[in-house]
């Protein structure tokens, strides 16, 4: 197994980690990224951006996680392909990190920003169509839906948000709910059942998204009767929860109770010293882009300081 040491270590290329790259370089840390399993992150599963900031006439999202990877290596990010697959954190002052399990990467300063992965109903169709008409946020793409009929999947407080969010902007939003209750909070309930333009569908599963370069619409069965029907619609949102991509940190980090890592108030500091979590690793309720390019520079910011109180920098 070979080995190095680094100054700064940052695992994962989304935003969070590319801006983190710019920043660490730009402050002469000499950062090594490594870009993950997904290089560029759930921006290169989506089609168009068009609320980042920057981009007047909006950006395909592959195109803009380039732009950001070409930024961070103009100021000397070493670029990396190649996953992490386990860590040790039990020395505050050596961090050890595996790649792919065979490479050991030994540093004081560890940046992670491996993001966040939303959970997917498992359908051939909704893979195929996924950033054409099938989204897994409403408020990324429920802009390209203005006055359209559109369905969302998902009974807890995130697919009612997300719902109520659509019924702004869509003529119709069907929800639809595989049991007969809604698992959101009180509030959140109320708010889609007295919102006139969502229709809540109790008992309703999800057969198959319709369309061949588009959503055309969506086949669904009641779970009850067995009955299938399709519903005429233009935009397909999963709202079934997101997956923290930080398993391998379990045991060192803290971490709330759906396994994103916790953070210190007004830091990216975690509860290890010189190891600092950004990007939707650590956000569970904004998951966008430009939040987490901000706490991506935080990390950086934080990272330096940190060295530099060592004497490290």
């Amino acid at each position: 197994m070979s080995s190095e040491k680094l100054s700064c270590l940052i695992i994962g290329s989304g935003p969070a980690g590319y801006t983190a790259a710019v920043y660490a370089a730009r402050a002469g840390l000499k950062p090594v990224l490594y870009t993950g399993g997904q290089p560029g992150g759930q921006l290169t599963i989506t089609t168009e951006v068009e609320n980042y900031p920057g981009y007047p006439e909006g950006v395909q999202g592959p195109q803009m996680m380039m732009d950001f990877e070409q930024q961070a290596r103009r100021f000397g990010t070493d670029i990396r392909y190649g996953l992490a697959t386990k860590v040790d954190f039990s020395d505050p002052t050596n961090h050890k990190v595996w790649i792919d399990d065979q490479h050991l990467i030994e540093t004081p300063a560890v940046i992670i920003a491996t993001g966040a992965s939303a959970k997917w109903l498992g359908l051939e169709s909704e893979q195929r169509l996924n950033g054409y008409g099938v989204s897994a946020c409403a408020v990324c793409d429920g802009f390209f839906f203005r006055n359209q009929e559109v369905a969302i999947v998902g009974g807890g407080d995130t697919a009612c948000e997300e719902a109520s969010y659509l019924s702004k902007l869509c003529k119709k939003v069907y929800m639809l709910v595989r049991r007969e209750e809604l698992r959101a909070s009180q509030i959140m309930q109320n708010r889609v059942k007295t919102t006139p333009n969502i229709e809540i569908l109790w008992n309703t599963d999800t057969e198959e998204i319709l369309g061949d370069t588009g959503v055309t619409g969506v086949r669904v069965r009641n779970n009850k009767t067995q009955e299938s029907s399709v519903l005429d619609v233009t935009g397909f949102f999963v709202a079934i929860g997101h997956q923290p991509n930080t398993a391998i940190f379990q045991g060192f980090i803290d971490m709330d109770s759906a396994g994103y890592i916790q953070t210190i108030k007004g830091s990216t500091k975690t509860n290890i010293e010189g190891v600092f979590a950004c990007g939707d690793a650590q956000d569970n309720i904004y998951r966008q882009a430009v939040t987490a390019a901000g706490t991506g520079c935080m990390a950086a910011l934080d990272a330096e300081r940190y060295l530099a109180e060592k004497g490290l920098h």
